[in-house]
């Protein structure tokens, strides 16, 4: 017996050298036609190097300016794809279960550092653009297993590291299923959908464009460069592929079963999180850094008959199935937020989550606003410290119930409730603030009147 090899590097990435001039170039779009930069036998390690999601478009410095202005055609950038064959050469098959292990992750060795941020509301918005509209930004540091930022003072935790992106690449009729329905969400969305009233992040899809494609080894201005380019999904939502599932315990140890709709599965990964609270809320919303990981795959022949169950009108209406792994960081005390389906005007809705998660994180944010913080500060954490969020309860109409756990620990001073008053003055302040931007914009933001205190 030898000791097994050092992983394979199989897509390296130099961070002085932009996304599209790669050894091996990299892919922002899903499409079958997309080739694959390299190619993996089942049962061996290999590595995997990533730029952050927007390629370094966001520098750690003292501006939010790069994100107020960023150009969200060109995300995210992906390394891959990547063929997938057996220990015989013969490549996984459309029907095939692949399954990726994490064996390992981190950021790239000198670059330990990574962003936190909330687009201006014209240009991305957030879970809570309507109430946050100004593009902000928060620059955290890397100790070994800890984050720490000099934007939100006063808070160091350990990152759960994890890709925000794993997926294999659709096939064409997978394809136009997504654009078709997308489509459809775009035109007729806004006018059906009352959810639209208390949710404000727009556009509700985003839609397949040349612009800011890239598309790995298919050279620009080529005739199928320019086909392609015009129906290639955006990889912004997670769907039956993967994709940006953005699930915060796919770290070491993971396991994810994706289906297989072209041969050769056609993998790819990116969007590395050094730390993602449930729900990524302020979208730009993990500790966003390049990184790497090591994974081994297998195939299971037939699987996705054999364990996926179709939920729509086709075959190819299914979702991956995911195995945490046994490393995360141990918490032991956490404060719990609640919210129910009731919006900020004190409209009652039906049973939905969405309006109760988005009061639960509010209502979190305006707590941790009485001990010091900003507003933006509790926005920005919130999104990226280890924070749990539930469905507690989608059965007692007409509430549903969502709940926000915060880990206590993570903080240096006890935030928890208490008989004597909350302390005030210049002392509790946290400060520096996050970096921010003016919003320029005429929409209308939404406030709590009730709320103990303002932004």
């Amino acid at each position: 017996m030898m000791a097994p090899l050092t992983p394979k590097l199989v897509v390296s990435v130099d961070l002085k050298n932009k996304s599209w001039q790669q050894k091996l170039p990299l892919h922002n779009r899903w499409h079958p036609l997309i080739p694959a930069v390299a190619e993996v036998k089942t049962g061996e390690v290999f590595r995997v190097e990533m730029v952050d999601w927007t390629g370094g478009a966001i520098k750690d410095d003292h501006s939010a300016l790069d994100v107020k202005f960023i150009d969200l055609s060109s995300v995210h950038y992906l390394s891959g794809p990547i063929r997938i064959v057996d220990k015989d050469g013969i490549p996984a098959k459309p029907g095939d279960l692949l399954v990726v292990e994490i064996c390992n992750l981190g950021p790239l060795p000198g670059d330990e550092w990574g962003f936190t941020a909330t687009f201006d509301r014209e240009n991305g918005g957030g879970f809570l653009t309507d109430h946050f509209p100004a593009a902000t930004k928060a620059i955290w540091y890397f100790e070994g297993i800890y984050a720490y930022s000099p934007h939100i003072p006063g808070v160091r935790f350990p990152g759960l590291t994890h890709p925000g992106i794993v997926g294999t690449a659709p096939s064409m009729e997978l394809l136009n299923i997504w654009n078709e329905r997308e489509r459809q969400l775009v035109e007729n969305g806004v006018e059906s959908l009352k959810l639209c009233e208390v949710v404000h992040q727009r556009p509700m899809a985003s839609l397949p464009t040349p612009k800011g494609c890239v598309l790995g080894k298919i050279q620009e201005g080529t005739p199928e460069w320019e086909k392609i380019a015009r129906e290639a999904a955006r990889t912004i939502p997670g769907r039956e592929n993967g994709g940006n599932c953005d699930i915060k315990n796919l770290s070491r140890g993971s396991k994810i079963y994706l289906p297989v709709f072209v041969e050769g599965a056609n993998l790819s990964t990116g969007d590395m999180h050094f730390s993602q609270g449930d729900g990524e809320v302020s979208f730009c919303g993990a500790i966003e850094m390049s990184g790497f990981l090591d994974l081994k795959c297998e195939i299971i022949r037939g699987g996705m008959k054999e364990y996926l169950t179709p939920m729509g009108p086709t075959p190819l209406h299914v979702n991956p199935i995911f195995e945490i792994g046994p490393v995360e960081p141990r918490f032991s005390e956490w404060l719990v937020f609640e919210g129910i389906s009731v919006d900020e005007s004190g409209r009652q809705h039906y049973l939905d989550a969405t309006v109760a998660y988005k009061r639960a994180v509010l209502n979190a944010i305006d707590y941790l606003s009485k001990f010091g913080y900003s507003k933006e500060q509790a926005y920005l954490l919130l999104s990226c410290c280890p924070c749990e969020g539930r469905i507690s309860g989608i059965v007692d109409a007409p509430n549903a119930m969502a709940t926000l756990a915060i880990p206590t620990a993570i903080f240096d001073q006890d935030i928890r409730p208490k008989a004597s008053k909350v302390p005030i003055g210049p002392r509790v302040v946290r400060k520096p603030d996050v970096l921010k931007c003016s919003y320029d914009g005429n929409l209308p933001t939404t406030t709590n009147l009730s709320s103990s205190s303002t932004s």
